[in-house]
């Protein structure tokens, strides 16, 4: 059964209740109700989080999404109060801490998509569709779509997979109106991210939102555009009908796919550790993939 191959146990603040441990963050809640966010090291992939962290990858995370939610300011409101950290909070968690608005979460993964891969290409090779979209014939691996689209999925629990669904059944899920929100901030955001990241020699094949409400507005919340939400590429590297060179942590999942993982990725077993060469070359893609999009150094 996927999920934690080590879950840990959560740090105590005093004056923070905490609330979940998740893949990658662990959330807390302070004394006046706000959500506070906190971007561990772990990472995630085939469902499992990996019991090796990489090294920076969570303040890599947090000031990334900040970054981006400066970007996209004028689309849509985000969530974030605060980048202070909590009275009493462990020098460890700066840099990687949120201090956050409380939304009514809406349960929908907001996945746009520029480019086909991953489970998008799957679903097309089978049908010629993404999440009941009808596509093109003739698409690839990497492809560019005509248009971005819009194609969500359930939010899954750790160790369970997320599910494509059509705009029709988010509509049923949580109304029309909301389903509408949802879809026209998704592809405003991502357009807007994909011009940007272009502007950097950087592909943004695909990314996953997560929003909220805060009474009756909109609000984008959790990670944003970042190489665990999203699918980034070296535009000069791009070449579709094969798997693409990438920022993301396809890196992680290649070599746990590889002969040399001697991992079984259907069998019972849970991955294996990851050697010192492939934590230091994923932390490398992270930083550059930060530093690429920012403009500025990371240190």
């Amino acid at each position: 059964m996927p999920g934690f191959v080590e879950k840990p146990e959560p740090i105590q603040v005093p004056g923070l209740v905490h609330l979940h441990t998740g893949k990658v963050r662990e959330l807390y809640q302070n004394a006046v109700g706000d959500l506070v966010m906190v971007a561990s090291d772990r990472t995630s992939t085939f469902d499992w989080v990996l019991p090796t962290e990489i090294p920076d990858k969570g303040r890599i995370l947090t000031q990334l999404s900040l970054w981006w939610f400066d970007q996209i300011a004028d689309l849509v409101p985000h969530h974030v109060l605060s980048s202070d950290l909590p009275p009493g909070a462990p020098a460890d968690w700066e840099g990687r801490t949120l201090v956050c608005k409380s939304l009514r979460m809406v349960p929908v993964e907001c996945v746009a998509r520029g480019y086909l891969t991953g489970s998008g290409l799957a679903e097309y090779n089978e049908t010629r569709t993404v999440c009941g979209l009808a596509l093109p014939e003739g698409l690839v691996d990497g492809s560019e779509l005509p248009a971005p689209i819009f194609t969500p999925a359930t939010k899954a629990a750790v160790g369970e997979h997320d599910e494509n669904v059509s705009y029709e059944e988010v509509a049923h899920q949580v109304g029309a109106d909301t389903a509408a929100q949802l879809r026209q901030a998704t592809l405003a955001v991502y357009s807007r991210a994909r011009d940007i990241a272009r502007e950097r020699g950087i592909i943004l094949a695909d990314t996953k939102f997560e929003f909220g409400f805060e009474g009756d507005t909109l609000v984008i919340a959790d990670e944003v555009l970042t190489p665990d939400s999203s699918r980034f590429w070296p535009a000069d590297q791009w070449q579709p009908g094969r798997a693409q060179a990438s920022f993301d942590k396809q890196f992680v999942r290649d070599w746990l796919t590889s002969p040399a993982s001697g991992w079984d990725r259907k069998g019972e077993q849970p991955p294996p550790p990851l050697p010192a060469e492939i934590v230091a070359a994923s932390r490398a893609k992270y930083v550059e993939a930060y530093e690429r999009l920012t403009g500025t150094s990371w240190s």
